[in-house]
């Protein structure tokens, strides 16, 4: 790791983790990051370049955006952030906002159908994997999401495959907390957006990160812990 330091360092050591403990990369692998233009998904296509400078395998980084047709596009700022990085890339216009009812748009729309067209590039493209900025604190606000809303014991998962491993989903963050990826951020000056949908301050998943920041408070390893249930499920004690 000796070409890393501070932050990066940190959060790619626990990057090679999960890639380690996943098997989410291969050699040869081409891989689709999906960038939405915020911290997340900035900071793992950072990581996933800089990385190929010491790791053991050779990969091929390609940076996906997929613009919606909301009003504030931000499609023509990642591409001048995509050409400084010299970094493969395609931006994808998507019509589906033309297409529907306003009344009808909403966070679970808006991310369906974000990565349907993900999918659909990342097979045309050619890829093999298509690396999703997910971090820690999103698989635990899903376990919490999943059990409230959906009354079931589930989450994301940090590699999976969809339609018979045709699509394999890799989340190379899922072991870095929210916390180092905002300070990595801030320290690199990637100069990330945030979600202008008014959609996201009532959404669900910010109830959940709400509820768990008052937890903290009583209990400051509540997000570990949560973290750590989804891998020690007693059996026995289940209905």
């Amino acid at each position: 790791m000796g070409t890393l330091q501070g932050t990066e360092y940190y959060i790619s050591k626990r990057m090679g983790k999960a890639i380690m403990d996943y098997k989410m990369l291969a050699e040869g692998d081409k891989i689709a990051v999906a960038v939405s233009g915020g911290k997340d998904s900035l900071t793992l296509l950072r990581l996933l370049l800089d990385r190929r400078v010491f790791v053991p395998i050779n990969y091929e980084v390609l940076a996906l955006h997929i613009d919606m047709g909301y009003p504030r596009s931000i499609s023509a700022k990642l591409e001048r952030y995509f050409k400084k990085l010299k970094v493969g890339y395609k931006i994808i216009k998507s019509e589906a906002l033309k297409k529907t009812d306003k009344s009808r748009i909403n966070c679970f729309w808006c991310s369906w159908n974000r990565r349907k067209e993900l999918f659909l590039a990342a097979d045309r493209l050619g890829c093999t994997k298509i690396a999703l900025g997910h971090h820690m604190d999103d698989i635990i606000e899903t376990v919490l999401l999943n059990l409230f809303f959906q009354g079931e014991i589930s989450s994301m998962v940090p590699k999976q495959e969809l339609f018979k491993g045709k699509i394999k989903l890799i989340r190379p963050l899922a072991y870095v907390e929210e916390r180092l990826i905002e300070r990595f951020a801030k320290e690199a000056g990637l100069g990330y957006d945030t979600c202008a949908c008014p959609h996201s301050v009532n959404s669900n998943r910010s109830r959940m990160s709400r509820i768990i920041r008052q937890l903290e408070k009583v209990c400051p390893d509540v997000k570990k812990n949560i973290f750590r249930s989804v891998k020690r499920i007693k059996k026995e004690y289940l209905l």
